[in-house]
C-alpha cells in the first residue's frame, strides 16, 4: 500500500517522484488566478512550506484546521502539511455556520491555517476554535498574530518527508451533512496510496494526461498519477452556476483528458457545448459523482466525446473507490432497468472491495457474526470492506459504531466493514445496484418504498424536472408523496396523482453544498407536512 518511494509510506511521495521524473511538466494550473506550478517547483514550494510548519510546531500528527482558496493553495497546503508529518482537516464553510462551527468543535484542531474571512469568524466564534493554539494567515494578517503562509514559504532547508506508516493518520475529510450531520473521515496514509491505485487501474489514468478538476479535491489525485491538474474558473461552492463557456474553454485550451465534476456542472456544459456545436475530441473521459447521474444527461454529453465516455463512479468519503459504471453500458444495458423502477446500476465493484448486501437494520452492528446477509436480488444495506474503506469518524465513537463492522474479509483476515447508508441490490451477474438512501426510505403500511426505484420510474413523467419521493407521517404507516421542482404543473400533478402520490411544487430544491446535487429529502419532507397538496 506504500508510495513509489520505498522509504516512506507518505502520500507526498507521489510528489517527490513527480519533481524526479517529469519536474518540468505543469503540475497545477489555475485558470481563476493564472497561476502555474511545474512538477519541479510545487515540491520545491511544498519543501520549503513544510519547513516552515515545522518551526511553527506544525508536525508529527498535529490536526490542522485549512480553510484557503481550492486551487493552487489547497494542493500546496495539502501536500506540505503532509510532508511536515501534520495532518490536514478539510471542512466546506458552504455547509453553513453552525454545522461548520459544530464540525470545528468535533475535530478540535489544536492549529489553524486560513484565508482572513476565516481568521474572523475564528475571533467571533472563540468557543469553537478554543482547541487552536497555533495560526497562520494565508493572505494579508491585519490584527491578530501568528506569521504568514507566504513567510512560510520562504524558510530555507533541505527537502523534507516526515516518516509515517501506512497506518498514520494522514488527513481528516468531512463529509457534506447531506443525508445527516457532517462528520470528519479519518484517513491514513496507506489509505491514500491504496485509492490511488485503485482509480489508476479502473480509470487507466497515465503519465502527461490533463484533468480537468471541476472537484477541487481531485487534484490531490492528480499528483499521484503524474497528470496535470486544471482548476476551471468556476465557485467549487456554488457548482450548478458555473458558466459553461468557461467550463469549456479549459476543457479545449487545455487540452484535458479527462474530467471530474458533480452533475450540477456537466447539466449546464451539455446543452450549452450542444447549442454551440463544441465537441471535446481529447477528451477520453468525463466522471460525474455526487448524485444521481440520469441517462439523459450522459447521452448528452456522449454527442460532445466522440473519443471518450461518461464514467459514474459510485462510493462515499468514507469509501471511494466502491463501483463505476460507464455510459456506453448504462445506455444500452441499464437504463431501461432504471426506468422500470429497478433503482441504478452503479456497476462492478471496483477490484479492491468486496461488496455484500445486509438486512435493513437501523440499530449499530458491532461484529459481522450479528449480520442477516441478504442474497442477489434483496435489497438490503450496502456494505463493503476493502483497503480504500476507512475505519472511524474522527472523535466521534458514536457514529463509529452505527457504521462500522468488525469483521473478516474474504481472506478470513480481520477486516472492517463500512455501511454504506445506501439501499441497493447485487444482480445476478454480479453487479451493483442503488436504491436510495435508507434514511429517506419511505415506510407505508403495505411496505416500503425506495427513493431511485421510484424516481427513476416517474421521472419520464416530469418533463426533466427533478423529483423527490418523501414520506409524510409516522413511520410503519407514511403516505407517499413526490415532490416536483419548478411551478406547479397541473398535467404533470394529475400523471403523479394518478399513481397514487401526493404532489407538491417548491421552486427550488434543497442540495447538499459540495454537489449541488444531491437533495435534502428529509428537508423536504419536513416542508412537505407543513404544505397543501396540490389537488
Amino acid at each position: 500500500m506504500t508510495s513509489p518511494l520505498a522509504e516512506t509510506a507518505n502520500t507526498a511521495g507521489w510528489l517527490r517522484r513527480g519533481a524526479r521524473l517529469r519536474p518540468n511538466q505543469l503540475a497545477i494550473i489555475s485558470d481563476k488566478t493564472g497561476q502555474k506550478l511545474s512538477y519541479a517547483e510545487l515540491d520545491q514550494w511544498t519543501d520549503a512550506m513544510a519547513r516552515g510548519l515545522q518551526a511553527q510546531g506544525i508536525k508529527d500528527g498535529r490536526r490542522v484546521l485549512v480553510l484557503v482558496r481550492a486551487g493552487v493553495d489547497l494542493v500546496g497546503l495539502t501536500y506540505a502539511l503532509f510532508k511536515a508529518g501534520a495532518v490536514p482537516v478539510l471542512i466546506d464553510p458552504g455547509m453553513g455556520r453552525a454545522m461548520f462551527l459544530r464540525c470545528v468543535e468535533d475535530i478540535a484542531p489544536t492549529a489553524f491555517i486560513g484565508i482572513p474571512i476565516g481568521h474572523v469568524v475564528r475571533l467571533l466564534f472563540p468557543k469553537s476554535f478554543r482547541s487552536v493554539t497555533t495560526v497562520v494567515t494565508a493572505g494579508t494578517r491585519i490584527f491578530w498574530g501568528g506569521p504568514t503562509l507566504a513567510g512560510l514559504a520562504r524558510t530555507p532547508g533541505e527537502p523534507q518527508m516526515a516518516t509515517v506508516s501506512d497506518s498514520s493518520e494522514a488527513a481528516v475529510l468531512f463529509t457534506s451533512g447531506s443525508t445527516g450531520p457532517a462528520k470528519g473521515v479519518s484517513y491514513t496514509h496507506g489509505m491514500f496510496n491504496a485509492q490511488v491505485r485503485e482509480l489508476r487501474q479502473i480509470y487507466d489514468f497515465r503519465a502527461g494526461e490533463v484533468d480537468c478538476a471541476a472537484f477541487p479535491l481531485f487534484s490531490l489525485f492528480d499528483v499521484a498519477f503524474l497528470m496535470t491538474s486544471v482548476i476551471p474558473d468556476l465557485d467549487p461552492s456554488k457548482p450548478g452556476s458555473c458558466d459553461p463557456a468557461k467550463v469549456s474553454r479549459a476543457l479545449l485550451t487545455h487540452h484535458c483528458t479527462t474530467a471530474f465534476g458533480s452533475p450540477a456542472i456537466w447539466k449546464r456544459v451539455a446543452p450549452w457545448a450542444q447549442q454551440n456545436a463544441v465537441q471535446f475530441p481529447e477528451l477520453k473521459r468525463i466522471l460525474i459523482a455526487g448524485a444521481a447521474v440520469p441517462p439523459p444527461l450522459i447521452r448528452a454529453l456522449q454527442d460532445c466525446l466522440p473519443n471518450g465516455d461518461v464514467g459514474t463512479p459510485y462510493g462515499a468519503t468514507e469509501s471511494l473507490p466502491v463501483a463505476n459504471h460507464w455510459g456506453r453500458d448504462i445506455l444500452a444495458k441499464t437504463a431501461a432497468a432504471s426506468e422500470q423502477g429497478l433503482g441504478t446500476c452503479v456497476g462492478t465493484p471496483a477490484p479492491g472491495i468486496v461488496v455484500r448486501i445486509v438486512a435493513i437494520n437501523d440499530a449499530p452492528i458491532p461484529d459481522w457474526s450479528d449480520v442477516t446477509e441478504l442474497p442477489a436480488g434483496e435489497i438490503g444495506e450496502i456494505a463493503v470492506s476493502g483497503d480504500v474503506v476507512t475505519h472511524e469518524y474522527a472523535n466521534r465513537a458514536e457514529a463509529t459504531a452505527a457504521a462500522k463492522i468488525r469483521g473478516v474479509d474474504a481472506s478470513g483476515a480481520e477486516a472492517v466493514w463500512h455501511r454504506m447508508g445506501d439501499l441497493g441490490y447485487l444482480d445476478a451477474s454480479g453487479q451493483l445496484w442503488f436504491c436510495g438512501r435508507k434514511s429517506e426510505r419511505v415506510e407505508t403500511a403495505t411496505g416500503p418504498l425506495y427513493t431511485d426505484c421510484v424516481e427513476g420510474k416517474l421521472a419520464s413523467r416530469c418533463g426533466g424536472r427533478r423529483i423527490a419521493l418523501v414520506g409524510l407521517g409516522v413511520r410503519g404507516a407514511e403516505r407517499p408523496a413526490i415532490c416536483v421542482e419548478g411551478v406547479s404543473d397541473q398535467a404533470i400533478a394529475e400523471a403523479l396523482k394518478i399513481e397514487g402520490y401526493s404532489v407538491f411544487f417548491r421552486p427550488a430544491f434543497p442540495v447538499d453544498v459540495r454537489h449541488n446535487a444531491k437533495i435534502h429529502r428529509l428537508q423536504l419532507k419536513a416542508w412537505a407536512e407543513t404544505q397543501t397538496a396540490l389537488e
